[in-house]
């Protein structure tokens, strides 16, 4: 095997033999090799070059020449930064290419300030691993080192990073280790034993854990360590973990893991995993079986509201029914999903979450793939399903229960901008995506009985993905959306009792078939009793249906703490939201509960 330097133009300027090492490794000093160089390796004694699986950076794609990077160049600003827990965050997912319209880092910066004052605290970028093709969503990466030069240079990530951490916002990065894209992956060249024959995954070949693996192993742990140490990330987010096949007896989740967390020693890191069978062994910890992270997404929580929204229940939606014990019980469970029979899969989902902080459930009414794959496939975002009544109030019931939510971007200020599935390939590969993205949406009856199948957006077209880029000047014409979202983030960081909010603390009773409550109490219900303590509870009222009349009312959570009555609080119908107002729930005729709304209500002594 050989390393071949080159010139900006792909020009050999000398080529260096690497020499054998145990374990199947090749290397050799290049004394002058320089930051910016370009090189390929040569393998064998074929003519056919090939980029380092490992570079750093890609600055003409995958299949050009890899560059070389000095890390230790970029001048860091955040020595006081000490990383972040999963406790009190709010997510916001981001795809740099279509957050602005640039699409870069250097202007993504621009709009930190904006999520800063909104309340967002952690920002989790969806990957950024250099690709093939001129738009993508990231999960076809092939260099899982290199971050792609449609976005920038490298030092321009470390500066987004860097910015954010000026502003108090952590970055964790959504990471593929499931498989590889179908484009520019080179790695089989170099060692067939990167994957596996044993397992297949929807998206291609496995990578190969179990099979002699130890090298392919590394290869992904030391890409976990990488992506905290070089770029100083607050964590990571691993993508479909359910398909990281690994029959050995560590598995390479918790290698994952311990590699990560030791990377940072200094800070403490966020590890999000997305599981689709919700096995909660992931958030277990090492001395327990488990694999150490920190937190799930919790697809439960969001195909409840989807069915609430749109009525809809078809494909995967249709174990679900949007109704008040579902919310309630996602409030005190985190999933609802925890072993029973599930009817889409035919077959038991889910794992029990006893003992679990709520926090470790990361819920949302939108993300990539959820607007992508609405039924209709024009990738809709949810206030655009949604009367305006039930999406503030199902976004308030959203931000004020005790997961750790995620916005998807622009969600914050209803973006008009849909988020469609891009992925620029060409030839039969193109034809093949476009194939597959056609016979995934045909699942949905209601869009498989029309001719909308044959009218979905094409992935490769330039148009398509220009679509999906944000228009920030809708952030200052949709200011009711922004204070919504804003209000409800201080509400949840500020008010003292959803600040606190602990498991158990809550309870909830069900006064329709939509309709409910929740009784978030200021101190343990289960320890002594004083009116002093009871004064601080909050009573949320939800109510997605029509007006609710109730002349009596034979339930216990409904009564206000002795030598108090309920007021309100906060409102979803307030008229800075655009709403028309909210009258007192409770009077001497009874409750009447607006409908479409969500009303959370305090004591106040008499």
């Amino acid at each position: 095997m050989a390393v071949s330097l080159e010139d900006e133009r792909g020009a050999s300027l000398a080529e260096v033999a690497l020499e054998p090492e145990p374990g199947g490794y090749f290397s050799s000093l290049v004394d002058r090799a320089t930051a910016g160089m370009l090189y390929r390796f040569r393998l064998g004694d074929g003519a056919e070059r090939f980029p380092d699986p490992a570079s750093r950076f890609q600055p003409f794609g995958p299949h050009g020449p890899s560059q070389i990077v000095d890390a230790s160049a970029f001048s860091w600003n955040d020595a006081s930064w000490t990383g972040v827990s999963i406790e009190r965050q709010v997510l916001y997912e981001m795809h740099v290419g279509t957050f602005t319209e640039e699409g870069t880092w250097l202007s993504a910066i621009e709009q930190l300030p904006a999520l800063a004052d909104l309340g967002i605290t952690t920002i989790e970028m969806m990957p950024v691993a250099e690709f093939a093709g001129r738009h993508g969503w990231g999960y076809d990466g092939v260099d899982l080192f290199a971050p792609s030069h449609l976005y920038g240079v490298p030092d321009d990530m470390r500066r987004f990073v860097d910015t954010a951490h000026r502003h108090g916002i952590a970055v964790i990065l959504d990471v593929v280790y499931n498989h590889l894209g179908p484009d520019g992956n080179f790695l089989r060249q170099f060692a067939p034993a990167y994957f596996s024959s044993r397992y297949g995954t929807e998206w291609g070949e496995a990578i190969n854990y179990d099979d002699d693996a130890a090298p392919v192993r590394e290869f992904m742990s030391a890409n976990a360590a990488y992506w905290i140490a070089e770029f100083h990330l607050d964590g990571l987010r691993l993508d479909a973990t359910q398909q990281m096949f690994d029959a050995s007896a560590t598995h390479v989740l918790a290698d994952i893991a311990r590699r990560a967390r030791a990377a940072a020693p200094e800070r403490s890191i966020i590890l999000v995993a997305e599981n689709e069978p919700q096995d909660v062994r992931l958030l277990r910890p090492h001395e327990e079986g488990g694999f150490g992270f920190d937190a799930l997404w919790n697809d439960d929580f969001h195909h409840a509201a989807f069915v609430a929204v749109t009525g809809h229940r078809e494909a995967y939606y249709k174990d679900y029914f949007g109704t008040p014990q579902e919310w309630l019980s996602l409030a005190k469970w985190g999933f609802l999903y925890q072993g029973q029979w599930y009817s889409w899969q035919k077959g038991r989902r889910g794992t029990p979450t006893r003992g679990l902080a709520p926090c470790r459930f990361i819920t949302f009414l939108e993300n990539h793939d959820q607007i992508a794959n609405t039924p209709t496939g024009r990738g809709e975002r949810t206030h655009q399903s949604a009367s305006p009544g039930i999406y503030r109030a199902l976004t308030a019931l959203w931000l004020l229960s005790p997961g750790t939510p995620m916005f998807f971007q622009g969600q914050e200020f209803a973006s008009s901008s849909p988020f469609l599935y891009f992925a620029d390939h060409g030839g039969p590969l193109g034809a093949a995506v476009r194939a597959g993205r056609a016979q995934f949406m045909s699942q949905f009856h209601s869009t498989a009985s029309r001719a909308l199948v044959d009218e979905l957006p094409d992935p490769a077209d330039e148009a398509t993905f220009r679509r999906c880029k944000l228009r920030h000047a809708e952030r200052q014409a949709n200011t009711a959306a922004v204070a919504l979202h804003r209000d409800l983030l201080r509400l949840r960081r500020e008010d003292p009792v959803f600040r606190d909010a602990r498991p158990g603390w809550m309870d909830g009773a069900i006064l329709s078939d939509r309709a409910f409550v929740m009784r978030w109490f200021a101190s343990d219900p289960r320890g002594p009793w004083t009116e002093e303590l009871a004064a601080g509870d909050r009573l949320v009222v939800v109510n997605l249906g029509t007006d609710l009349y109730l002349r009596s009312a034979p339930e216990p959570l409904l009564a206000p703490p002795a030598g108090t009555t309920w007021e309100i609080l906060w409102s979803s119908d307030d008229p800075a939201y655009g709403g028309a107002g909210t009258a007192p729930l409770e009077t001497e005729e009874g409750w009447r509960i607006p409908g479409q709304a969500t009303v959370v209500l305090s004591a106040r002594r008499v």
